[in-house]
């Protein structure tokens, strides 16, 4: 099988982490061209246009969150309102990249020190997915964890000091995304895309 050469867009280094992993135990042999932090999802829309128009040389894989919007379909028509070229693989986290993670209920109940029935099996259906992750993370047996985890008291940050970094660790030793689709249709959905693409060049969008 020859490997896949792909340029790898996303909104933060906790997303990078994840798109690495998922590219790492694809069916497919892909290895990443350059890495784009996006500077969020805002910038991510900005460029959206040049990476569908870039994809006609190179595969693009995109990872967003979905946030708020109402569904992954009208968030990627709002989104690019040219035709998508089949290069362009434009991924949407149901709603946040963070839901994909716990969706690992077993492990990831270990890593942070819970009880493993504090996650709910319909991860895809939590709302602000950052919010829950870190009220799990108060309630925490290690302090560490939550001094990493949490805001420090009197922050206006939404997040704790090494929030990224312990969730990162996390992805890339202890993660297991095929366990994880079992309960996140909506990673299901992209390791699928990842499993079965096959990029076309040479062709016009």
């Amino acid at each position: 099988m020859s490997e896949i050469a792909i340029n790898i867009v996303y909104e933060d280094a906790l997303s990078e982490a994840v798109l690495r992993k998922l590219l790492e135990i694809a069916e497919q042999d892909y290895i990443v061209g350059i890495s784009y932090p996006g500077g969020g999802f805002g910038r991510i829309r900005s460029k959206i246009v040049g990476f569908n128009n870039a994809a006609k040389g190179m595969p693009y894989l995109v990872l967003t969150d979905i946030d708020r919007t109402e569904c992954a379909p009208v968030l990627i028509k709002e989104w690019l309102q040219v035709s998508r070229h089949p290069n362009l693989l434009l991924r949407v986290a149901v709603r946040q990249v963070e839901a994909w993670i716990l969706a690992n209920r077993t492990p990831f109940s270990e890593f942070i020190g819970i009880n493993k029935s504090l996650i709910p099996p319909s991860v895809d259906n939590i709302l602000d997915t950052k919010k829950f992750l870190v009220n799990l993370a108060r309630k925490s047996r290690r302090r560490k964890i939550r001094d990493d985890i949490v805001p420090r008291q009197g922050s206006t940050a939404r997040v704790g000091p090494d929030y990224n970094g312990r969730l990162i660790s996390f992805v890339e030793n202890l993660w297991e995304p095929n366990e994880a689709r079992q309960i996140s249709p909506s990673l299901d959905r992209t390791m699928r895309v990842l499993d079965r693409f096959q990029p076309i060049l040479g062709i016009e969008a």
